[in-house]
């Protein structure tokens, strides 16, 4: 055997070696070895069954609390820098923006100072017609960047939420389809509910001072301050806890802007309170510390709404300044304390959802696909084997060879990335294989018109591999490339046809050109000198 055909079975060796450990690992018996292939090779979705979700993200909310913790911001650096000045929500029509009136011309450059070094994503502009007034508006671009990193932040929230429910191998991805949309997988999940519960749950803490109330309803807090709240604040629904009726409503008036929200959380834990009953405790970050510190210190004596998602769950009194630990109270259920300090702990969402779409693929379904996709993949791999075999002659089993292999490299790699298979993947296998076969129909046609054209068996395998070379690599790497846009815009199944597609077109660069050339070569030096070649 020549030196460089030896050297390229050592390759070939080394890379089956390679692949049959990705594949199976190093099992210590045949237990072992279908626990390693179940764990190493992932189903999909439409294989394994579970639920599709596409959700919408209200990216608007987000650009909504940006407005108020902005407002806030700036009442307190006019305050600091004594700019005898009001500002107030605004918004005419989708436009939102602040309204800065009554600054006396000799401090509008300090606010002009302000807007440029604390508001650098506002355009702080004159009101015509109003010397003393300013509108402050947040810049498209920054805007833009809100909702972008509300979606992003959304999804990472979800993710943190199903891992810590233990769904494994979950999807979550933008939808690509616009208008801030999700695409939420959930495999082998076939009753969606809790999840969709852990998911839709905007869950935003807040701690707010209550200016008035409890009120038995919504018409006798508005009667007692004569069909007006007071500016800055807000009426919330929650729970009379001073009531001798058990879960008797109550409304609260309370301050619009948050002393501390949920952001400000560090940790929160399920627990049992001093009556016995379900609770969350909570613990807070050093700014968010030194904020509840100072707020409780100040207003001793006053109610305390706990408020979960625009309601009141808790109104204890403050008793004493509290510094960076605190308790949610409320009629919990031990699944129900435990769910919300899970989703507590994996931050609350930047903004509502809502849901788009839900699917159910039943494991029934995902047996059927599996099955049937497997005798499809199996009936093409073996009548193209046949063909080769049949039309090629001895050629045509370096071509099975190659196929072969082509899959078991195919099959490794998937392995060893964690991919997941997908019905449109085992699509993208049988699609492999045509492909390889197209190469081997190439290179093999090719040797055929050399052999016609006189030329010796060792000056035609050389020649036909030259040739279709070129042709080869233009086909495939066209075929990458719309496997790549499938991947970046596709979802789900979609990205698993292109996973597939991609690194079997990959493989067959390897198997039907340098595999396939190493065993023309292999035979060409063992064959009688003068004896025809079998194609």
């Amino acid at each position: 055997m020549e030196k460089r055909v030896r050297n390229r079975a050592i390759i070939i060796a080394v890379a089956v070696v390679a692949c049959i450990i990705g594949i199976i690992g190093f099992p210590s018996n045949f237990q072992a070895l279908k626990s390693n292939l179940r764990s190493r090779i992932h189903l999909g979705l439409d294989l394994k069954g579970g639920t599709h979700l596409v959700l919408q993200v209200h990216v608007e909310d987000a650009v909504n609390i940006t407005i108020d913790q902005a407002l806030e911001r700036m009442r307190d650096e006019l305050r600091s820098r004594n700019i005898p000045a009001d500002a107030q929500r605004k918004q005419e029509g989708k436009n939102t923006y602040l309204l800065i009136t009554g600054v006396p011309q000799e401090k509008a450059s300090d606010l002009q100072s302000l807007a440029s070094g604390q508001f650098s994503d506002w355009d702080l502009a004159r009101v015509p017609g109003n010397a003393t007034a300013w509108s402050l508006a947040l810049k498209v671009s920054a805007a833009a960047t809100i909702r972008n990193q509300a979606l992003v932040q959304s999804m990472d929230t979800i993710r943190r939420r199903i891992d810590a429910l233990g769904v494994t191998e979950p999807t979550i991805t933008e939808y690509g389809q616009g208008d801030y949309e999700l695409v939420v997988q959930l495999p082998d999940v076939s009753d969606p509910t809790q999840v969709k519960n852990i998911i839709q749950t905007t869950a935003m803490l807040e701690l707010k001072l209550v200016q008035d109330g409890p009120y038995s309803s919504k018409e006798a807090a508005l009667a007692a301050h004569g069909g007006i709240l007071p500016p800055d604040t807000q009426l919330l629904p929650g729970k009379n806890e001073s009531s001798s009726s058990s879960g008797a409503e109550a409304w609260y008036v309370v301050n619009q802007i948050a002393a501390v929200t949920g952001r400000d959380l560090s940790g929160a834990q399920a627990g049992r309170g001093e009556n016995g009953g379900w609770v969350v405790n909570f613990t807070l970050t050093r700014d968010g510390a030194s904020r509840f510190s100072r707020v409780t210190g100040d207003n001793v004596g006053k109610l305390l709404a706990i408020v979960l998602d625009n309601r009141v769950v808790s109104a204890p009194s403050i008793k004493s300044q509290i510094s960076d630990r605190g308790q949610i109270e409320g009629t919990f259920t031990e699944q129900e304390a435990s769910d919300l300090a899970l989703v507590l702990r994996s931050g609350a969402l930047p903004a509502s959802i809502s849901y788009l779409q839900e699917e159910t693929v039943g494991p029934s379904l995902g047996a059927d696909s599996i099955r049937h996709g497997v005798i499809a993949a199996i009936a093409g791999f073996v009548a193209v084997m046949g063909f080769m075999l049949v039309y090629y002659k001895e050629a045509g089993i370096n071509a099975d060879v190659a196929l072969i292999l082509n899959l078991v490299i195919l099959i490794a790699a998937m392995a060893s990335i964690g991919s997941t298979l997908t019905l449109p993947g085992i699509a993208g296998i049988i699609l492999t294989v045509g492909m390889g076969v197209d190469s081997n129909v190439l290179i093999f046609e090719r040797i055929r018109e050399e052999l016609r054209a006189g030329k010796a068996v060792g000056a035609a395998v050389a020649g036909g591999f030259e040739h279709a070379f070129v042709t080869i690599i233009d086909t495939h790497v066209t075929t990458v490339v719309s496997a790549a846009i499938l991947f970046t815009f596709g979802t789900g199944p979609i990205r698993g046809f292109a996973v597939t597609l991609t690194i079997g077109l990959i493989a067959n660069l390897f198997t039907s050109v340098f595999v396939s050339r190493t065993i023309f070569d292999y035979v060409l030096t063992r064959r009688e000198k003068g004896a025809a070649l079998s194609i």
